[in-house]
C-alpha cells in the first residue's frame, strides 16, 4: 500500500518536525519548550495591527496544529508514515490507523529506507531537452505553376531540416563542490555535430561561486573556461567568464563581462560585454511576474546587430500553459515568433513555436523539456509570502534578541543564504536561487545558542524552498565574542553554532 502515497509521503512528512525545528525521536519535554517559545513569538494578542494580528494568527494556528499531532504517540506514529493526509479519515483505511505506533514505526523504517534509495538515484538530476525545427516555407510561399507539372505537386513540401538533443547530470562532491556532465547532438540541413562538457563548480562563500569548464566537440575543437559569480550588494551581482578555444584555424580566446540589477520586485536590468569571435555589447530589461513576462533587448556587435522584443503570458491553471511572441530586427532582417507552451506530464514540457522572418521563411519549431522535478510558481510565491508575513511578526522579538547577546558579547547572525548558487549548464545562466534567512535564525538564537536539527530547512519558519528539487545548502556568517565566524551546512544536515572550527582566522 505504500506505493501510491509515496508522492504525499516526499511532501507532507518533515512538515511539523521543521515548524517546530525538533529531532525526530523529539522527547515530549523538547516538545514542549519549542511550542510554549513558537506560542510567545506568534500570540495574536501581541498585535494591535489587524493584518498583523491575521497572519499572527494564521502561524500560532500552525504551531498548534504541529503540537498536537506530536504530542499524541498514536496520532505521531500515523503522521511519521503517511504525513498530513494520514490523519484525516476519509480516503484512508480504518484498518491502517488501528495499527500499533510500534507496527507502524516498522513501516515507516522501511518507507524510509526505499525513500533514501530513491533520493539516491535523483542526486544525479538528470534533465535534457528535445528540439525540432520543420521547413513549412511552402504553406505560405510556393509557385503554383511549378507544383501543377510535377507529380503529387498539389501538396506543398514540409520537411524537418534540423534537431537538437541535449541531455546534463550532476553529482555533488562535498558540500560546496559539484560535478556537472552535460552533452548535445545537432543537426541541420543534412549536416550534424556534437559535444561534451564537464563543470566543476566550488562555492567560496555566501556572495560567489566560481567554476572550470572543460568541453570536447567535432565542430569547434576542445574548450577550457573559466566562470566566477559574485553578488556585489544585496540588489547587484555580476559574472566574469573568459575562455580558450582550439579550433582547426588555432587557438581562439574569448572573455564576457555580465552585470545586473534589481531595478525593483519583479524587473532586472542586464548589462553585457563580449570579446571574442561574436564581440557585442548587450543590454536588456526583463520583467517577470506571475502572469506575464517582458522582455526588451539591444545588441550592438560584430557580426549581428539587433533590437528584440518578446512577451509571454502565464495562464494560472494546472498545466501551466503559456503564450507568447516575439519581434527581433537587425542586419539580418526581421523575424516575428509565436507560439505556445504546456505542461503536458509531470516531468516533460512541450512547446510550439512559428517563425516568420524576412529573407529567412517560414519555420515551425516543436521543443520538448524533460525535467526531474519542477514545481509551481503559484505554491512557491504561497510559501514565500508566508516566510515574508513571519519574517515581519518576528522583527520585534529579533531586536530584543539582538539586544541582549550584544550586551553579553554572544551570538549574532551578521548575513544568512539559503538555497542554490548554481544553475544548470544546458540552460541559459542564470543568477543564484537563495534567500535572505539573518532574520528567520537570529529569531532562533538562546542562550548564545543556535541548533537545526536533521530536517530540510525550509520548513522552518520565515524560510521557503526557492528551488524546488535542487540540492540546498546554509550558509552562515556569525559573530561571537566579537570574532567572525563562517560555516555551510547541507539541507538536512543538523547544525550547531557557535563552533571553534567556524571561525575566520584574521590575516594580520
Amino acid at each position: 500500500m505504500a506505493a501510491p502515497l509515496d508522492d504525499d509521503i516526499e511532501s507532507n512528512n518533515q512538515d511539523f518536525y521543521s515548524l517546530l525545528n525538533v529531532r525526530k525521536e523529539a522527547t515530549a519535554e523538547e516538545l514542549k519548550a519549542s511550542y510554549r517559545r513558537l506560542c510567545m513569538l506568534y500570540h495574536p494578542d501581541k498585535h494591535r495591527d489587524p493584518e498583523l494580528k491575521r497572519q499572527a494568527e494564521q502561524l500560532f494556528n500552525q504551531v498548534h496544529q504541529a503540537y498536537e499531532v506530536l504530542s499524541d504517540a498514536h496520532s505521531r506514529a500515523i503522521y511519521d508514515i503517511f504525513g498530513k493526509k494520514g490523519l484525516e479519515v476519509e480516503g484512508w483505511e480504518v484498518v491502517e490507523r488501528k495499527r500499533t505506533p510500534a507496527e507502524i514505526r516498522e513501516e515507516y523504517e522501511r518507507l524510509q529506507r526505499e525513500r533514501e534509495e530513491r533520493r539516491l538515484q535523483q542526486r544525479t538530476n538528470p534533465k535534457g531537452t528535445i528540439s525540432v525545427g520543420v521547413d513549412a516555407t511552402d504553406l505560405f510561399d510556393r509557385y503554383d505553376e511549378d507544383f501543377e507539372e510535377m507529380p503529387g505537386g498539389g501538396f506543398p513540401h514540409i520537411e524537418i531540416n534540423k534537431m537538437h538533443i541535449s541531455q546534463s547530470i550532476e553529482a555533488p562532491l562535498t558540500n560546496s563542490d559539484t560535478a556537472v556532465l552535460s552533452g548535445s547532438l545537432s543537426t541541420h540541413n543534412g549536416n550534424g555535430g556534437g559535444n561534451i562538457n564537464m563543470t566543476v563548480r566550488r562555492v567560496m562563500s555566501a556572495k560567489g561561486w566560481g567554476e572550470v569548464e572543460f568541453g570536447a566537440g567535432d565542430i569547434l575543437g576542445p574548450l577550457i573556461g573559466l566562470k566566477v559569480f559574485r553578488n556585489v550588494t544585496p540588489r547587484c551581482f555580476m559574472t566574469a567568464q573568459c575562455g580558450l578555444q582550439f579550433s582547426p584555424r588555432g587557438l581562439r580566446p574569448s572573455c564576457s563581462l555580465m552585470t545586473a540589477r534589481h531595478l525593483d520586485q519583479n524587473t532586472m536590468g542586464y548589462l553585457q560585454w563580449r570579446w571574442g569571435p561574436n564581440s557585442a555589447m548587450t543590454t536588456s530589461l526583463v520583467r517577470d511576474t506571475k502572469s506575464s513576462h517582458f522582455t526588451l533587448a539591444l545588441q550592438l556587435g560584430v557580426p549581428h546587430s539587433y533590437l528584440m522584443m518578446s512577451y509571454q503570458y502565464k495562464f494560472q491553471d494546472e498545466d501551466q500553459t503559456k503564450v507568447k511572441g516575439s519581434v527581433k530586427t537587425g542586419w539580418f532582417g526581421t523575424v516575428v515568433e509565436y507560439g505556445a507552451e504546456r505542461k503536458i506530464s509531470r516531468h516533460s514540457i512541450l512547446s510550439a513555436t512559428v517563425s516568420i522572418g524576412v529573407p529567412q521563411g517560414v519555420t515551425l519549431k516543436i521543443k520538448e523539456l524533460e525535467l526531474q522535478r519542477k514545481s509551481s510558481a503559484t505554491d512557491i510565491a504561497k510559501k514565500k509570502q508566508e516566510a515574508e508575513s513571519a519574517v515581519l511578526l518576528m522583527q520585534e522579538s529579533v531586536r530584543r534578541i539582538i539586544e541582549a547577546e550584544e550586551s553579553k558579547m554572544g551570538l549574532i547572525i551578521l548575513n544568512a543564504w539559503y538555497g542554490t548558487f548554481v544553475s544548470d549548464t544546458s540552460q541559459k545562466q542564470e543568477k543564484a536561487k537563495v534567500i535572505d534567512v539573518t532574520v528567520p535564525l537570529q529569531c532562533l538564537v538562546k542562550d548564545s545558542k543556535l541548533i537545526l536539527t536533521e530536517a530540510s530547512k525550509s520548513g522552518l519558519p520565515g524560510f521557503y524552498d526557492p528551488c524546488v528539487g535542487e540540492e540546498k545548502s546554509l550558509k552562515l556568517l556569525y559573530q561571537f565574542r566579537g570574532v567572525l565566524h563562517q560555516v555551510i551546512s547541507a539541507d538536512t544536515e543538523s547544525l550547531r553554532i557557535p563552533k571553534q572550527s567556524h571561525r575566520i582566522e584574521s590575516e594580520s
